[in-house]
């Protein structure tokens, strides 16, 4: 058995009393207190920069920008990513932030679920733009934004991975 075998084995010897402790059957779950993801928030280090990698290549409507209430001087600005959900960003001029790390309790990506004929589309706009993809299963592509912030177009339909039911 290899090393990355073993690790995997591993791995789920731990995942499984997890699952068994707290994963219910679906039809047995109680409904969530949530009603959905009103938005999630990043950091842009150039406004006009996020924009147009949002709206114009990845085609999501900027519908909002406003002056950030906590920090005088700062935008907080909105993009419609679908379904009633929110991509928000604030710039913070004037702070040395440093550039985008993935740390403990930090963001590792967003996945966004676009159809299948928009995910190809994209995918070609993203190719033609330069932008490094990592491709996986056919329905999924990771890349970074201008800012280094992962983030995944995924064809699978909401409440699916990869065409599996998660809800």
């Amino acid at each position: 058995m290899t090393s990355d075998e073993q690790r995997r084995r591993e791995v789920e010897r731990r995942r499984e009393p997890i699952r068994e402790a707290h994963l219910k059957p679906a039809g047995s779950r109680p409904r969530s207190s949530a009603r959905g993801l009103h938005h999630t928030a990043l950091i842009s280090s150039d406004v006009e920069r996020t924009v147009r990698f949002y709206q114009d290549l990845l085609e999501f409507p900027l519908t909002e920008l406003i002056e950030n209430r906590d920090y005088p001087g700062s935008s907080h600005f909105f993009f419609d990513i679908g379904n009633g959900n929110l991509l928000a960003f604030f710039d913070f001029p004037g702070l040395d932030l440093g550039p985008y790390r993935e740390v403990l309790g930090g963001l590792h990506h967003i996945a966004i679920s676009v159809a299948p004929g928009i995910w190809e589309r994209l995918r070609g706009k993203l190719v033609a733009a330069g932008v490094e993809l990592v491709e996986h299963s056919e329905v999924s592509l990771y890349f970074r934004d201008p800012d280094g912030a992962r983030l995944e177009l995924i064809a699978d339909p909401l409440g699916e991975m990869y065409g599996s039911k998660v809800l």
